[in-house]
């Protein structure tokens, strides 16, 4: 039976008074291309304001540390080295005991539950000015959303800290694999963007591929061969209802993704010997053929102001990267360096273009400026494939396979640092990150 992915919703309730003031110049980590030493934090487990906050007091901070941690920009200070014990929310803080054990940044929490409903707070300190940056925060919600308002927790953290918006609170939709590796079932399946709360949105009855997520997060679009050749389906991840669009008689049609604003697919389809781009309204159900090649056009995406499109064609006698505008046009090729390049993704910052690359018996997941500039391997292994971007444009995750071995996703900082790997129940492939729920 198809589980359906349900959205939690979760109420910021306000900025919590009687709060120290702001520090004039906030603890801040400067991200760079190089490499940095984690900053140390300490994260006490949460305090609970009530009995039946204790069951939830130490998990919300488990949470909230591996969220930090798994950047590779923060490092926790363990437990069992801290001197300061925290009883009551709203105890004054003992710099001095967080600054002995080296932490620099301090988190501290509340928990307080009443029948299947839960409010958390949290305040940051500044452990070496011995402040706090900016003012507390209050969520509210249901108990099963427990896990979300931690990541709610991670995100303010992580953005206070770093100057960036955070990507803990968001989801990924993937490719669940099962069964031997020459009869393997495959599902469309959705997660945490940690591996949490896996649940499948299809059930394995026909093969599917490369999912693509909605910018809004309410709906999916994935390759399906329930007819026995390639179709393109969209489900509604609410309800679980799909329909199979794009429709283009004597066509396979199969690899779409989303427009920036929902209402558009870009997609590709195959027929007379030659693959091109369509564009379908998804509303109207209005198609325009937007590529005539004698060629392969394929693994389209939009730029994040939906004026552009990047996609992989031979065109040139080898697969590269081409950017073209988004109602077609003459098309540009940006790759110029040695291998083929194929599935490029536009960053949602819009600076970048991710891609998967191919040279001399290697596979690289590597990023470049939208000109074909500055390109950057993160990533080299016996196969690496099909990035997608965490929807602060910070982080790639890829669907990696050693010789042999199943594929598993793994994610790495633009940087190239940090490389990890997401835990998966088994075999994973084709992640496709969604954005910040609301």
């Amino acid at each position: 039976m198809t589980r359906l992915f349900l959205f939690l919703p979760i109420l910021l309730l306000a900025t919590l008074g009687m709060l120290a003031p702001a520090q004039s110049q906030p603890l801040r980590l400067q991200i760079t291309e190089g490499v940095i030493e984690p900053m140390p934090f300490a994260m006490p487990a949460f305090v609970p304001e009530n009995s039946a906050g204790s069951q939830y007091s130490d998990a919300l901070a488990r949470v909230v540390a591996a969220n930090l941690t798994n950047t590779g920009l923060f490092r926790e200070v363990p437990r069992d080295a801290h001197i300061a014990r925290l009883s009551s929310f709203d105890a004054s803080v003992t710099f001095s005991d967080w600054r002995a054990i080296n932490v620099q940044a301090l988190i501290t929490g509340a928990v307080e539950v009443s029948g299947n409903r839960m409010s958390v707070k949290f305040r940051l300190f500044d452990v070496l000015s011995g402040q706090q940056m900016g003012q507390g925060m209050q969520f509210a919600g249901s108990t099963d959303s427990w896990r979300r308002m931690a990541h709610k927790v991670s995100d303010a953290v992580y953005s206070r800290i770093t100057g960036e918006t955070g990507y803990f609170d968001s989801r990924v939709v993937f490719i669940s694999e099962t069964g031997p590796r020459d009869n393997r079932t495959k599902r469309v399946a959705i997660m945490d963007q940690d591996g949490e709360n896996v649940q499948m949105l299809t059930d394995g009855r026909a093969l599917v591929i490369a999912p693509r997520v909605a910018p809004a997060g309410d709906r999916a679009v994935f390759t399906t061969y329930e007819t026995g050749s390639p179709r393109i389906a969209l489900m509604n991840l609410q309800s679980g209802q799909r329909q199979l669009v794009g429709d283009i008689p004597g066509a396979m049609t199969f690899s779409p993704r989303f427009s920036p604003d929902g209402r558009s697919l870009v997609f590709s389809a195959a027929r007379g010997g030659n693959t091109d781009l369509y564009r379908l309204e998804v509303g109207s159900g209005q198609m325009s053929q937007l590529t005539s090649s004698p060629s392969i056009a394929t693994s389209p995406s939009f730029s994040p102001d939906g004026r552009f499109i990047t996609f992989e064609s031979d065109r040139s006698g080898t697969s590269q990267i081409y950017v073209m505008p988004s109602t077609g046009g003459e098309a540009r090729r940006i790759s110029f360096g040695q291998g083929r390049y194929s599935t490029p993704v536009w960053s949602p910052r819009g600076d970048l273009i991710a891609f998967t690359k191919s040279n001399a018996g290697r596979f690289h997941i590597g990023v470049m400026r939208t000109d074909g500039s500055e390109e950057r391997l993160l990533t080299a292994s016996f196969l690496d494939e099909g990035p997608t971007w965490a929807p602060n444009g910070r982080v790639v995750m890829f669907t990696r396979e050693s010789q042999g071995g199943d594929p598993a996703l793994f994610s790495v900082d633009i940087s190239g640092r940090n490389l990890r790997r997401v835990p998966t129940p088994g075999p994973a492939s084709d992640p496709a990150w969604g954005p910040l729920l609301p």
